[in-house]
């Protein structure tokens, strides 16, 4: 008997935690299912409205960074089996960009961002909720790198930006919401026995329709 809706996975964390190396050992672990990845970075509001100059000063880690009602209108529209269009950040313009990325309903839908956990609109459309919980200085190494590799920052923007406003915004807000998880996995994608032991339950969810996740 197939489930009457999708699987929702919400995958949260800090910045560098470790969240989309979870996603992608669950994605591994089911090459026999179809899964669509919902990110909630796709999500921040558009500031066309707003001067370059003003976007800079953007706190991408608040929860009011994010275009929230749209991101719940889509998962809604996914749990009915309708399409989507999932919107698309551009990172060098600090707004959104005119592209689009067409989402079809799968088995099984993950959510993945840092605050997907804060707003309880969202968390009740979860089925299971996972906080990966990794140190803060592995956190701010991966950031590190990531923002200067593949954004094209400055190290000293980098760490600049880490201190005035990432790690008080996680500490405020990200943290937090820890408590809400059902799962928490130290160290994210490297606790493969984490990783085994949450794929065996949704493995399990995905084939008995009555059963219950917790």
């Amino acid at each position: 008997m197939n489930r009457r809706k999708p699987v929702v996975i919400g995958v949260a964390g800090g910045s560098g935690s470790g969240k989309t190396t979870v996603t992608k050992e669950i994605y591994r672990c089911f090459p026999d299912k179809s899964i669509a990845v919902i990110q909630q970075d796709a999500y921040y509001k558009a500031q066309d409205d707003k001067p370059f100059e003003e976007r800079l000063l953007t706190n991408y880690d608040h929860p009011l960074a994010f275009d929230t009602d749209l991101l719940i209108t889509h998962i809604k529209e996914l749990l009915q089996f309708h399409s989507i269009k999932k919107p698309v950040y551009d990172y060098t313009v600090h707004t959104r960009s005119d592209k689009i990325v067409p989402v079809e309903p799968k088995d099984v839908i993950i959510l993945e961002g840092i605050l997907i956990l804060e707003d309880k609109r969202l968390r009740d459309l979860m089925d299971i909720k996972v906080f990966v919980d990794t140190d803060s200085d592995l956190r701010i190494i991966r950031r590190l790198l990531r923002d200067t590799e593949e954004r094209g920052r400055s190290v000293e923007s980098v760490i600049n930006q880490y201190l005035t406003v990432v790690r008080p915004m996680h500490l405020q807000f990200v943290e937090p919401t820890r408590r809400y998880a059902d799962i928490i996995i130290p160290e994210g994608g490297q606790n493969t026995v984490a990783i085994d032991l949450m794929a065996t339950k949704i493995r399990f969810v995905l084939e008995h329709a009555d059963a219950p996740f917790f």
